[in-house]
């Protein structure tokens, strides 16, 4: 009997000192995986594709607020906006491959160089970009621009028209914004279409040569964007924009979402949802 209680005893001291340990090795396994996993995502995001989101119409009719793509990060290079938080462990930009015309980038805007923005590319190294009357005229010749049918954008929480002129009630009694839509064709006869409202200050700028390693970008909404007809300065425009300020190419829209969701009510996740607008490429 006393055998029997000194064996019972020795068995539960033993279980007592192997718990600690399990525990211990499923925290180390944990906190291991934990590490594996943010290194292969930070590895994804920075050389492969990272996610972005659309704030702003800047580019309707191609991109609407409430869009989110994918941008691929292998197109154009590495920098050091390629890495998280801009982490500076890449001198200058490697891999360096040069966009195309009509190429739709995101890049960090100058002047401060810490937001992201998105433009199409109109100008690359050695081209002269002047804007006459609304019209892109590239090595001093116009980009054909042909008036189509209106762009009709629905009214939802994060769309508004941009003014009442535009806003239009159908019979059902929802509401849309009819932009005037254009289509252009930069030379080699690639086609993308922008919005134009009439004539406005930046209708007209002064012939731009854009020096080596620089890019004059354009948003698709002629009226509404801050971009290479602008110095760069806060708030307005970004100027002729680095190449090395590239941090990928649009790519695909993997979601689009009309602002009406409410993280509380997940069915709205899916009535707030443009799936119309999921797949589009570019």
């Amino acid at each position: 009997m006393t055998d029997e209680m000194t064996s019972s005893a020795s068995n539960a001291a033993d279980s007592r000192e192997s718990a600690p340990k399990t525990t211990e090795k499923e925290e180390e396994s944990f906190w291991v995986f934990l590490i594996k996993l943010v290194v292969i995502v930070a590895i994804f995001r920075s050389f492969i594709f990272s996610p972005f989101n659309i704030p702003s119409e800047s580019m309707l009719p191609r991109l609407m607020d409430g869009d989110y793509l994918l941008a691929s990060k292998w197109s154009y290079g590495y920098s050091k906006y390629s890495m998280p938080f801009s982490a500076p462990l890449i001198p200058g930009r490697i891999f360096a491959s040069q966009p195309e015309r009509g190429d739709v980038v995101i890049f960090k805007a100058p002047p401060g160089n810490d937001i992201d923005y998105i433009k199409r590319v109109i100008g690359l190294p050695g081209d002269t970009v002047q804007v006459i009357d609304g019209v892109v005229h590239l090595n001093g010749k116009a980009i054909p621009k042909e008036r189509i049918a209106d762009a009709v954008i629905p009214v939802s929480p994060n769309t508004e028209c941009a003014d009442a002129v535009f806003a239009v009630r159908d019979e059902d009694g929802t509401e849309s914004c009819h932009y005037p839509r254009f289509r252009e064709t930069l030379p080699g006869g690639r086609k993308y279409e922008v919005l134009d409202f009439g004539l406005t200050p930046q209708d007209n700028t002064q012939p731009v040569i854009v020096p080596e390693g620089r890019l004059f970008l354009m948003g698709d909404n002629r009226d509404n964007s801050e971009d290479s007809r602008f110095p760069a300065r806060e708030g307005r425009g970004v100027g002729l924009v680095p190449q090395d300020n590239l941090v990928g190419k649009a790519s695909i829209v993997m979601w689009s979402t009309d602002g009406s969701a409410n993280y509380f009510l997940p069915w709205t996740w899916f009535t707030a949802a443009r799936f119309d607008r999921i797949g589009g490429t570019f």
